[in-house]
């Protein structure tokens, strides 16, 4: 999924409290829009114990990916088996030394040092 996307409008709209005019261009971060605190909360916590919320992760509409059953059903299977697995999963550096790929289409850990 793209990191963000720039729409013009067609008609007058208001979005939220924002009027945007016919013709003007918004630039839209899907990637924003999942971590709305009013759906998850604290959107920077790994929460494995969430409810589950509607997200953009994986398109929607006709524009929803294939993959999203296979890639739903890969962490329910695959993540409880990796705990069971390595109960003592961890970190094996500070939270604060993980690094972010933040110039692609994904925004994603660049690694993931872990150790049990």
């Amino acid at each position: 999924m793209a990191s963000s996307l720039a729409l013009e409008a067609t008609e007058d709209v208001t979005v939220g409290d924002h009027r945007v005019r016919a013709g003007q261009r918004v630039v839209v971060s899907p990637l924003a829009a999942n971590c709305d605190p009013s759906l998850i909360g604290d959107g920077s916590a790994l929460d494995v114990r969430r409810r589950p919320v509607p997200h953009l992760t994986f398109g929607f509409g006709v524009h929803q990916c294939l993959g999203q059953q296979l890639a739903g059903l890969e962490l329910r299977i695959a993540l409880p088996a990796l705990l069971r697995r390595f109960p003592g999963l961890r970190l094996a550096v500070p939270e604060t030394d993980l690094r972010f790929r933040v110039n692609g289409p994904v925004y994603a850990l660049r690694a993931l040092p872990i150790t049990w």
